[in-house]
């Protein structure tokens, strides 16, 4: 892994050391992959990837907010947002220090 961050590089490195898929092909099923889940979120789908977690999108009303520099008051658009909930599992084991 790059870093501290993990990469779709690393993702799809990660298919071929351990799938035995040529470069190519672990680069395009993780390319897949993350495609069909971002066209799903986008059409208002929820993607439950079990042990995970829990990708929503959820819709934002308009409201009124504050600028705290000013104290002005600014209106904030209706907007979608992603949400993401990790799994019981995920949670255990994030908590864990990874352990597992």
């Amino acid at each position: 892994m790059s870093g501290n961050t993990l990469t779709r590089m690393d993702l799809s490195e990660a298919v071929f050391r351990e799938v035995g898929l040529s470069r190519n092909d672990s680069a395009a099923l993780v390319e897949s992959v993350l495609q069909h889940m971002s066209d799903a979120l986008v059409a208002g789908e929820t993607v439950k990837i079990s042990s995970f977690g829990t990708f929503n999108v959820r819709d934002k009303a308009a409201r009124v907010g504050r600028n705290p520099k000013t104290g002005e008051e600014v209106p904030i658009h209706p907007r979608r947002v992603l949400t993401f909930r990790p799994s019981h599992l995920m949670k255990d084991r994030v908590a864990a220090g990874n352990k597992s």
